[in-house]
């Protein structure tokens, strides 16, 4: 008798038929989740989520038989790993294969911002564009700027790479130095009074949740910019849009949000806010390949190979 594999959502370009010889597949063609998860789940070996799907204790505890739960994405905030690790439950997910992709979305985003490519799409829709005028819509200058990237794990690094086309100087926080070419590393409140833009790109844990608190959007330099493709919950919201709303801050992109798919409607108001649904690895490629990743691990694991990205 195959282990039962549970996966809670369909995975973009996922082929599952070469699980069909390892494991009975349950899910996968719509979303599980609350009651439904819990018994189309209830006797599997392993279970495929992404990060809206919380792994925590009560669910653990009513999957008696899991033990490998494959993780479709980088960040693994969304899994309880302490529970993971006390009940002996492999967790794995996709790393690399999504850094190109969200460094990407986060440079689109600070262009955007920056020359506020969103607020004048929506002005020329909707018929507002009506006379030529050189002082009208002006935004700011992004080469030879300043860039500070909060996390200088691969996706910062990537970010930075980016930017040097820009001839934007690199400042950078994280906990070691990194030999990254003309790249400087500052503490976190020395990089927010100088930097033009800050690209948010850390994971979301104790120590990061609210890392840009109301204190610290205080010290931010004015006019700058703040790039958010991490996890929402590294922000405070409110005041992040009291610095919007007053112009101290001159505008954000932001990709994620604290409850998701909900947004704050202070954010939805405000014109100085470029706002996506959770895109930063959303490309058709890498997305599938993010797919592939996870049905790998799912093989290794299920013929007793070591997993190529094991978290606990």
């Amino acid at each position: 008798m195959k282990p039962v594999l549970c996966i809670a959502r369909p995975l973009p370009g996922g082929d599952l038929r070469p699980l069909e010889a390892l494991f009975e597949i349950r899910g996968g063609s719509a979303p599980l989740s609350g009651a439904a998860l819990v018994d189309a789940a209830r006797d599997a070996r392993a279970l495929v989520v992404t990060y809206i799907d919380r792994v925590d204790v009560p669910l653990l505890s009513a999957l008696p038989a899991l033990s490998h739960v494959a993780s479709y994405g980088v960040g693994v905030n969304h899994i309880d790993l302490d529970a993971c690790r006390a009940r002996g439950v492999l967790v794995t997910n996709t790393p690399g294969v999504l850094t190109d992709a969200t460094a990407d979305h986060a440079m689109a985003l600070l262009l955007a911002s920056a020359r506020r490519v969103a607020e004048g799409d929506r002005i020329v829709r909707a018929g507002g564009w009506t006379a030529l005028d050189p002082a009208w819509m002006l935004g700011t200058q992004v080469t030879g700027k300043t860039l500070g990237i909060v996390g200088f794990g691969r996706i910062g690094q990537a970010v930075a790479r980016r930017a040097a086309g820009f001839d934007l100087k690199i400042l950078y926080t994280g906990p070691r130095e990194v030999p990254f070419p003309g790249a400087r590393r500052l503490p976190l409140d020395d990089l927010l009074a100088v930097a033009d833009f800050v690209s948010l790109n850390v994971p979301l844990t104790n120590e990061t949740e609210n890392l840009l608190s109301a204190g610290r959007i205080a010290r931010m330099k004015p006019g700058a910019i703040l790039v958010n493709t991490a996890r929402g919950s590294v922000v405070d919201d409110v005041a992040l849009a009291s610095a919007l709303e007053s112009g101290r801050l001159a505008a954000a992109g932001l990709d994620v949000f604290r409850d998701e798919p909900r947004v704050p409607e202070r954010f939805r108001r405000l014109p100085n806010v470029v706002l996506t649904p959770h895109l930063g690895s959303g490309t058709r490629e890498t997305r599938a390949a993010m797919a592939r990743m996870v049905l790998d691990e799912l093989q290794r694991v299920a013929r007793g190979e070591p997993p190529r990205h094991r978290v606990v």
